[in-house]
């Protein structure tokens, strides 16, 4: 697999070749032939973040690459290693890989132990922007993730300049104590009043208030959430992208009049973002990796674990474009800029002018798959109810991760699962093992985009449809990590 970083331009495909791949791209990985493997080591880095040294997690190769790069149709063939000093195990969220490569503890793997390793094998079978991360606590939230890009053959020869960001919500304190306080364990200060049925949810319910950064953002540079919604339940000290806040963001130089394709993803713990294209109006080509009819804009929702391809022809002049990722329901921002050789960089904050919205569902109304699922009607449908409880306490189905009982499915059927939230918060409900496809928003059907990770709005539903090709138990989650490790993950399982 040849080597990814993040400093360096990355030839990629345009819009339109990105946009074209067959059915076939949407079936499971199976076992590759015997290449080397490329070693992913699991570790500690050091960071700079609003001055201060950070110790944070990372993926690296044995070169110190974060993340890596593949081609389509190739073998994924990794050897991941614990080097971290307490047990891990790492997803690869997007790829489609057998059930017992999946990297999910006590569903598809074991843990790996401080020191040992575990082969990776199986083929790509389909182009994509994707992500690794830790599936094992709260490691996530100490930046255990890094990209994962697989290209498809048309790409390289396209004239593409590739730009690849992951995106971070930081925090200086320990994750557990952040998710003691959520759940009451620790005395944490109030939140400020809200409407009656939002105070209900996470007061009367039992939940902490936002847990306070250490001179972090707060939600009174927010705006109010919709009627009976909270926003953001956890605060921050810092947005990063590629590791990096406004204060020294990344520079990609680019070339006056070039095409850009954007790939970003979405890798933060509890934080959904708009992305905000300042100057520039770009073309959204794809969503968790599966291509879309394309959607022109300046600002698009973007819900945690979500991906978005962009594709963007600049001006014919020199200049400089910071590509911003603006906190829901708050002014905090963090980003990258674009700049040509000559272009002038000028400083910006990292709070934009107002508060962002709240992140919904406008965008994914709008989408549509570029290669849907082949017409046919549901063989077996499933509701999926989220409520919350006291104690932070977050249940599918009334149950939380470890009472619960999987989803049953069949190999073969076109499965239809509804997602119906009763809770206070948005969540964003990932599927493992597959893609499915949008197909309903409360209850109106359309052919939306296909994807891997979904939002689910406070009081609304939403139903998607996947074909049930890759047997094994496989995780359904929300991918809020804190509501997570609250209890908020079930399974979806073949019977045999």
């Amino acid at each position: 697999m040849p080597d990814f970083s993040r400093r360096q331009f990355l030839t990629s495909c345009a819009a339109a070749g990105m946009a074209v791949a067959s059915p076939s791209l949407l079936v499971p990985a199976r076992h590759a032939s015997a290449t080397p493997a490329t070693l992913i080591r699991a570790g500690t880095r050091t960071i700079e973040v609003n001055g201060r040294a950070a110790t944070v997690y990372g993926l690296m190769q044995a070169n110190g690459t974060h993340g890596l790069i593949a081609e389509a149709g190739g073998p994924f063939q990794v050897r991941l290693e614990n080097g971290l000093d307490e047990e891990t195990l790492i997803h690869w969220h997007g790829l489609t890989p057998p059930w017992k490569q999946d990297g999910v503890p006590n569903v598809s793997q074991a843990l790996l132990s401080p020191g040992g390793a575990h082969n990776y094998d199986f083929l790509l079978n389909r182009a994509g922007t994707n992500w690794m991360h830790s599936h094992h606590g709260l490691q996530e939230q100490r930046l255990l993730a890094a990209p994962l890009v697989v290209r498809g053959p048309a790409e390289a020869r396209e004239d593409v300049q590739e730009v690849v960001v992951l995106f971070h919500d930081f925090t200086f304190r320990d994750p557990a104590e952040v998710l003691a306080g959520l759940q009451g364990v620790e005395q944490v200060a109030q939140a400020p009043a809200a409407p009656d049925h939002a105070a209900m949810g996470h007061a009367a319910m039992g939940h902490g208030a936002p847990a306070p950064a250490a001179g972090g953002h707060s939600g009174g540079r927010g705006v109010a959430a919709p009627a009976g919604a909270h926003l953001n339940d956890v605060e921050y000290d810092a947005f990063l992208a590629n590791d990096r806040t406004l204060d020294d963001p990344e520079i990609f130089r680019v070339e006056r009049g070039g095409r850009v394709r954007l790939r970003l993803i979405n890798g933060a713990a509890a934080t959904n973002f708009w992305i905000d294209l300042g100057g520039l109006e770009g073309r959204l080509i794809a969503v968790d990796g599966m291509p879309v009819e394309p959607v022109r804009g300046r600002r698009f929702e973007f819900a945690i674990a979500q991906r978005l391809d962009i594709a963007l022809d600049l001006p014919k002049n020199e200049g400089a474009w910071p590509i911003f990722a603006i906190r829901e329901g708050e002014r905090a921002r963090t980003g990258f800029i674009l700049a040509t050789a000559s272009g002038a960089v000028e400083r910006v904050g990292g709070d934009a002018d107002e508060a962002a919205a709240a992140v919904g569902l406008a965008l994914e109304g709008k989408l549509r798959a570029a290669q849907p699922l082949a017409g046919r009607p549901a063989d077996r449908e499933h509701t999926v109810t989220i409520t919350e409880a006291p104690g932070y306490v977050w249940m599918l189905n009334g149950k939380r991760h470890g009472e619960d009982a999987p989803l049953p499915v069949a190999e073969g059927e076109r499965v239809e699962i509804t997602f119906r939230d009763h809770t206070t918060m948005a969540h964003p409900m990932h599927l493992h093992g597959h893609h499915f496809q949008v197909v309903a928003i409360n209850g109106k059907r359309f052919p939306g985009a296909v994807r891997d990770t979904v939002l689910v709005p406070s009081q609304g539903s939403v139903t998607i449809a996947f074909d049930a090709v890759n047997p094994g138990k496989w995780a359904l989650h929300c991918h809020h990590l804190y509501h997570m490790n609250g209890g908020m993950m079930t399974a979806v399982e073949y019977q045999t």
